[in-house]
């Protein structure tokens, strides 16, 4: 089965909607002059913004912490992985909305993302890389062909900005490492280290049978 759902940081805020200090007012913002901006979700808009309900708690899937041990800062040295925090990944969340060179890739296992995840983001399992059809499925979409001689070739490979369950997760760490093992340039693999647990602490949209 094949799972998905079907430029400087400045200049992407810039097209974002953008409140004043009145127009603000007590809104929750994202950065500072960044309060919200959309992206499409399966076919659907979705805005996304920081809960403005006073009071509101973390989502009870990630609302507690006896979790595993977290995931180094970097990972994945040598090679050089970036690691994203929530401002980084958001600047990929919005180019990847006018640029299919770039995708938010949702690497857990298909029943969190049905669960909960971030709009916009695609379902790829990190349990697909051990399935030669699958591996071959997710990475064509991700820009990656095949040679006559059947070897892979990365040079139209897309930037993939990817996440999983938070800073103990190593579901994210697991399919960086696969990929890197085939040959996926370092430079085009982003970790958004705080996942799911970082992002809802947060109070940013999320979409699925879990979203409250």
């Amino acid at each position: 089965m094949r799972w998905f759902a079907a430029a400087a940081f400045s200049s992407l805020l810039a097209v974002a909607p953008v409140a004043s200090g009145d127009e603000a007012g007590n809104r929750v913002m994202i950065a500072p002059d960044l309060y919200s901006f959309t992206v499409t979700h399966e076919g659907e808009a979705y805005e996304i913004l920081r809960n403005q309900t006073p009071g509101h708690r973390i989502n009870a899937l990630y609302d507690t912490t006896g979790r595993g041990v977290p995931q180094p800062m970097h990972p994945f040295e040598p090679h050089q992985v970036e690691t994203l925090g929530e401002l980084e990944f958001i600047r990929y969340m919005q180019q990847a909305q006018t640029d299919s060179n770039v995708m938010i890739v949702d690497t857990r296992t298909v029943g969190w993302f049905a669960r909960l995840t971030i709009p916009g983001a695609q379902s790829y399992p990190y349990t697909m890389m051990d399935d030669a059809g699958d591996r071959d499925w997710a990475l064509d979409d991700f820009g990656v062909t095949k040679t006559a001689a059947g070897e892979y070739d990365f040079s139209q490979a897309k930037t993939l900005a990817m996440f999983c369950n938070g800073y103990w997760c190593a579901q994210t760490p697991a399919m960086i490492r696969k990929l890197l093992a085939l040959g996926y340039p370092d430079s085009k693999l982003k970790y958004y280290r705080g996942g799911m647990q970082a992002w809802v602490s947060l109070g940013f949209s999320v979409v699925g049978e879990g979203a409250e």
